[in-house]
């Protein structure tokens, strides 16, 4: 792709200024810090690493909320066994139901699908239009956290999210594949470009622990961490381990039971 193709997030001479949408300066509303929690491609498990980071951080006692900005691919409420549908309040906004357990609130084009199976087919400026919505016309009140789960990739769901939120930092989210590795380049580029900070990355699907032995397998090869921590000059915040339990968890929509102590604690450590 050509350089003068490519969102700098500086609009000043860029050829495609008259046909990009009128983004207004970001914004914060009443939430202390927004977190969004990426990856520079699918089935690394970013979704549930965002649902964990907001668990995390729930059980500290923090008023929390998610923002699922997936709106092809939608499984933040699968993941909570939210099936509550957002309503609206006097003013017109929209509020986001919360979860039973933790009280989380979520925001997912899930919520407002009549049947949650059938596949939204948008295209991108309809897309960012949506994800601009879930900022603008929903009242998350006053948190003390927002996650936001970005769409894999560096398009324009993710692109829409940095011009309208005002960022605090971004996770990215990987696995041990070389594969993996080298796109959280394009990742740690988007966030540079855009001047989001990079809190750290999630090594997800990290290893399998032998239940009978205790010894560590790494299934999906060796971890390529510690390159991408030279490369980029981040840290690892945590590494998650591949488990039967937590994929019940997610599939039962009971994630706010994740127990794993080590685990939640290095996510909400790693973004203190």
């Amino acid at each position: 792709m050509d350089q003068e193709n490519q969102c700098s997030g500086n609009c000043d001479g860029c050829s495609s200024k008259e046909s990009c949408p009128d983004f207004p300066k970001p914004t914060k509303k009443d939430v202390c810090k927004v977190i969004a929690v990426g990856s520079g491609k699918g089935g690394v498990g970013k979704s549930s690493v965002a649902a964990l980071l907001a668990v995390a951080l729930a059980k500290r006692g923090d008023s929390v909320g998610v923002l699922d900005a997936d709106i092809t691919g939608p499984s933040i409420p699968k993941l909570f066994g939210l099936t509550e549908r957002p309503k609206g309040d006097e003013s017109g906004k929209i509020v986001p139901p919360k979860t039973e357990k933790l009280g989380i609130s979520i925001m997912s084009m899930n919520l407002l699908l009549d049947d949650p199976k059938a596949p939204v087919v948008w295209r991108g400026p309809l897309i960012g239009g949506v994800v601009k919505q879930f900022w603008d016309d929903v009242e998350w009140g006053k948190l003390d956290w927002l996650v936001v789960d970005l769409p894999p990739g560096t398009a324009d769901a993710p692109l829409t999210v940095m011009q309208t939120i005002a960022l605090d930092g971004m996770v990215i989210v990987t696995t041990p594949q070389e594969l993996s590795a080298l796109i959280v380049g394009k990742q740690a580029r988007l966030a540079e470009m855009m001047k989001v900070p990079i809190l750290g990355i999630v090594e997800n699907m990290s290893y399998v622990e032998c239940p009978k032995c205790g010894e560590i397998l790494n299934v999906f090869g060796p971890s390529h961490s510690e390159e991408i921590e030279k490369a980029f000059g981040i840290s690892t915040i945590a590494k998650i381990p591949v488990t039967d339990g937590f994929a019940a968890m997610a599939d039962d929509g009971a994630i706010e039971s994740f127990s794993d102590e080590a685990v939640l604690g290095a996510l909400a450590d790693g973004i203190l």
